[in-house]
């Protein structure tokens, strides 16, 4: 599941990924993101996990195009999570965007967000 959360700044989209994530949550994220590029030019993100278990194959299908497709229009992604394995998510994120990306602690959110606005 891909949640909205309320952010600090206009110019921050904030999502919350929980579960198994599915072609569906990506129906709705990315015509949220795509509006908020439409309205603000390039976007900045907090993508934090919470009891995260991947993507079926549709959705990391969904997840490469977004990727791939809004590459330019991101200018910082920061990736909070729980566990080590979301941590190695930031250096594999890399290839993919020209977005800095950063990973926090899921205590530091805090600091995510002032990151995300410098």
């Amino acid at each position: 599941m891909i949640e909205e959360l309320s952010a600090p700044s206009d110019n921050i989209l904030a999502f919350r990924l929980s579960g198994k994530l599915h072609d569906e949550d990506y129906k709705t994220f990315v015509p949220r993101v795509d509006e908020a590029i439409a309205n603000d030019g390039k976007v900045r993100m907090l993508a934090e996990f919470h009891d995260f278990h991947g993507w079926d194959a549709h959705a990391l299908w969904d997840d490469i195009k977004f990727a791939t497709t809004h590459c330019t229009n991101i200018e910082k992604v920061a990736l909070v999570g729980e566990k080590a394995w979301e941590k190695g998510m930031a250096a594999v994120c890399k290839p993919f965007t020209m977005a800095k990306v950063k990973y926090f602690d899921a205590g530091q959110i805090d600091e995510a967000y002032t990151w995300l606005a410098e």
